[in-house]
């Protein structure tokens, strides 16, 4: 009975140090959901050239923040302001010097049908349409520049009646893609691939409308002795990897 139960404990002993292992070789990245359709795009390479894989959870970048400070396991934060990964750093839940700049977005108003938004945004000027969604300005930074790019046009007053809040500004691309709302504010990464808008038509917002959208990259504390995050950390700073962020519209230091 002895060997028996040595046995049993021995087995135990190794399948906890495969689980541990295994735990090891992921990380679970809370991303802003502008971010999450180039991170799903990066992450067979990251497989690829680290042997880790990532789990991700999109969405505003408030409400990820909330998450994070009621437990959630994540290991890395990927938001879309470098305001909330510097707060969490402050407060201790974020590891210190671990932030940096991974990309700088670009806010862009789109239309899912061709035609319906000039090169100029002057459809913004004609008023030829129902709603005009945005992501909510105080959870989602992209809602935040697409307020601040209509109060700098002086259109704020004249068109509040028509804006419709998403949760997210992957809510906000819903509503626009699906005819709910004619036209809205996006991030340009939901709508560009290789040089250019892909799909209905859209035109990209000045730099000058809006506060620059950069977007920090942080490790939170519950990862810290996770090797998969460190590797992610440093996959998102390689050339390769800025190159494809780029291919997105995005910008990148």
């Amino acid at each position: 009975m002895g060997r028996r139960v040595q046995a049993c404990l021995i087995l135990l002993a190794l399948w906890s140090a495969a689980q541990a292992a295994e735990a090891q070789s992921v990380v679970r990245v809370a991303v802003a959901a502008n971010f999450a359709s180039p991170l799903k795009a990066l992450a067979a390479d990251f497989e690829k050239d680290t042997g880790h894989k990532m789990v991700l959870s999109a969405g505003a970048t408030a409400k990820l923040y909330a998450q994070i400070k009621s437990g959630a396991p994540f290991d890395v934060f990927l938001a879309a302001d470098d305001q909330t990964p510097a707060r969490l750093e402050k407060e201790g839940d974020a590891v210190a010097r671990s932030r940096f700049t991974y990309a700088t977005g670009k806010l862009v108003l789109w239309s899912a049908l061709s035609g319906t938004v000039d090169a100029q945004g002057e459809v913004l000027k004609s008023g030829n349409f129902k709603h005009l969604a945005l992501a909510a300005p105080k959870l989602a930074p992209y809602g935040a520049a697409a307020i601040q790019t209509l109060t700098r046009l002086a259109l704020m007053d004249r068109l509040q009646a028509r804006l419709v809040q998403g949760e997210s500004i992957g809510q906000t691309y819903s509503f626009v893609a699906s005819g709910n709302a004619e036209l809205g504010f996006v991030a340009l990464s939901q709508v560009y691939e290789n040089g250019r808008i892909t799909k209905g038509s859209g035109w990209i917002v000045p730099a000058h409308l809006y506060d620059p959208l950069r977007q920090d990259a942080v490790m939170l504390v519950r990862g810290s002795s996770n090797p998969a995050a460190s590797a992610l950390l440093a996959f998102l700073k390689t050339g390769k990897t800025r190159t494809v962020i780029r291919s997105f519209g995005y910008e990148t230091e």
